[in-house]
């Protein structure tokens, strides 16, 4: 524990970071995966709106112009273009 104390220290004074992301879950739960959905794409989705928020990025705006970039054939190899504090310039 010792070695995670700093880390430990800034998270709890940060104050931008809830103490846990139940709320997050459920919601995503309820509205995009209902009982099929599993949890590591749950996870997924969750750390994508929450990277999102961090980078002040609007989630929604984001994944379209994300999406609309991958239909027109966005190659994979450049998906680092594609990560939400790339596209700040466009999803504002």
């Amino acid at each position: 524990m010792a070695e995670y104390w700093d880390g430990l220290k800034l998270f709890v004074t940060n104050g931008r970071h809830e103490i846990d992301n139940n709320s997050v879950e459920r919601t995503i739960e309820r509205t995009l995966c209902r009982p099929r959905c599993r949890s590591r794409e749950l996870a997924t989705i969750a750390s994508l709106i929450e990277t999102c928020n961090l980078n002040a990025v609007d989630p929604l705006a984001y994944l379209t112009v994300a999406l609309t970039a991958i239909v027109n054939g966005h190659k994979q190899s450049r998906s680092d273009e594609l990560l939400p504090w790339k596209l700040l310039s466009q999803v504002r």
